[in-house]
């Protein structure tokens, strides 16, 4: 009887935890249990990410009907485009440390000063990015080694996507400004409204219905866009109208030169940082169509969309790390910034274990909802295997990286990534690939080998604790 009781009794406790996470209500993350503020924090962060990777792999569900030109060009401009999602998460990166430092301060009116300016500071770049995307779409495809046939099919795609930049960014940025208030219940849904938007408008723009012409590869751009927009404008009305701790008014719209300044001083390193992680897939995805053709492409990117369902979802419980660190740093209480660091690598190490072994099993079946060409097919599987085998140290790895990020310690993991995949990864890949002929199996082998190598070194950073001295 007393085992039975015991099993109900953790069974409800269970119930009212992941109730209460998704019922968003603001608590107090600087006091009371580690083990509840981790999960409180990752469970709709973990959905919010979860979201972001159901994004991707409805386009490539859709488009990878088109055939393997319109597939492989959704990969090349999802490979530029990660240079935004790169200069988005690096500014947001700073957004959630400064705002989850005056969060634990209980200074929420820096709080909101810091989170107006991050977007005013984004706005202000993504607006280059934009123009430069619209105008030269079809060079930044042909750059990347598109075949004539994909640049034919898809300049317009890569035009609109990188036209759209705006919208990535603020979907980003604004979800780092609540997951830093501890808001992380906004965040979750401002990805579902936007994911759920995409998944309609797909089908509809992409095949056609009734009086809705067929756009084809055009229309999944279209529907993405659109879908993320429509996600941006719910967070704006969070901002302005909602009863949280981030509330916006006019006021705010003025830039502040010394919380700029600030930013700017968090964000560069944390920017660069990304920056340096996706130019590195850029310089993958480039190798793997150079040795393997539009099959290897087509099979590549089909494997790193599974993989960042996946992925996304365990980087959302490593940003519970960054916002517990910069909050409880905020309150004077580094011991417990670092204990809740290390309980959130132990759960993303038990999550990605159990990842790897689902790649390593099913991944035939896995790769079968998207692909009907056997020599594609193969492409995906050898990436799945191969990539996932270094899952649980990358789970670890991308705790410590996000929680000396969420301390403002952004140049530490910045010079880890520059040793990692400038120094490492790619010689290793192209080594590999070239000099000993694996071709893209080579591209597939270095992954796994650098981001372990990566891991390990964050690994020691984190614990020689300098982050904990970090002012913002």
């Amino acid at each position: 009887m007393f085992p039975v009781q015991n099993k109900q009794s953790t069974f409800h406790s269970i119930y009212a935890l992941i109730r209460q996470a998704l019922k968003g209500e603001h608590i107090d993350y600087t006091q009371g249990s580690i083990r509840k503020a981790v999960i409180l924090l990752a469970i709709p962060m973990m959905l919010e990410m979860i979201m972001e990777s159901v994004f991707a792999l409805v386009d490539i569900f859709f488009v990878s009907h088109l055939g393997k030109h319109a597939t492989s060009t959704v990969g090349l401009t999802e490979s530029v485009i990660t240079i935004v999602y790169s200069l988005a998460i690096g500014i947001s990166m700073a957004a959630t440390a400064m705002v989850a430092r005056r969060v634990g301060e209980k200074n929420y009116t820096g709080a909101n000063q810091a989170g107006m300016q991050a977007i005013i500071l984004a706005l202000g770049i993504t607006v280059i990015i934009s123009i430069f995307g619209v105008f030269y779409a079809g060079d930044i495809l042909r750059l990347m080694g598109a075949e004539d046939e994909t640049i034919k099919t898809g300049t317009t795609y890569t035009r609109i996507v990188m036209g759209g930049s705006a919208v990535i960014m603020l979907l980003f940025l604004i979800n780092g400004i609540f997951r830093g208030a501890g808001d992380a219940m906004i965040a979750m849904k401002s990805l579902w409204v936007a994911n759920i938007c995409n998944i309609i408008l797909c089908p509809l723009l992409i095949r056609g219905l009734g009086p809705i012409p067929a756009f084809g590869l055009t229309g999944a751009a279209m529907a993405t866009t659109i879908g993320r927009g429509i996600g941006v404008t719910y967070q704006l009305y969070h901002l302005f109208k909602g009863n949280g701790i981030i509330r916006f008014h006019a006021a705010l719209m003025k830039p502040v030169k010394e919380i700029l300044k600030s930013l700017v001083t968090i964000a560069w390193p944390a920017t660069i940082q990304f920056l340096i992680g996706s130019g590195s897939w850029i310089v993958l995805a480039s190798l793997v169509v150079k040795t393997g053709g539009s099959n290897a492409s087509a099979g590549y990117q089909i494997a790193i969309r599974i993989i960042m369902f996946f992925l996304l979802p365990a980087w959302g419980l490593s940003n519970a790390a960054a916002t517990l660190v910069g909050q409880n740093l905020g309150a004077g209480n580094p011991l417990r910034a670092e204990q809740s660091v290390m309980k959130t690598a132990k759960y993303n190490a038990i999550f990605m274990g159990v990842v790897c072994t689902i790649f390593l099993v099913f991944a035939e079946y896995i790769t079968s909802f998207f692909t009907t060409d056997p020599a594609v097919a193969a492409y995906a599987v050898s990436a799945m295997r191969f990539i996932s085998a270094g899952y649980i140290f990358y789970g670890i790895g991308m705790v410590m990286s996000n929680a000396l990020n969420g301390a403002g310690d952004t140049r530490t993991p910045t010079v880890i990534n520059l040793f990692g995949f400038w120094f490492f990864q790619i010689p290793l890949a192209c080594i590999l690939s070239k000099s000993l002929g694996l071709g893209p199996v080579g591209v597939f082998v270095a992954i796994p080998v650098a981001e372990t190598a990566i891991s390990l070194a964050s690994w020691y950073f984190f614990k020689k604790g300098k982050w904990k001295l970090i002012k913002v």
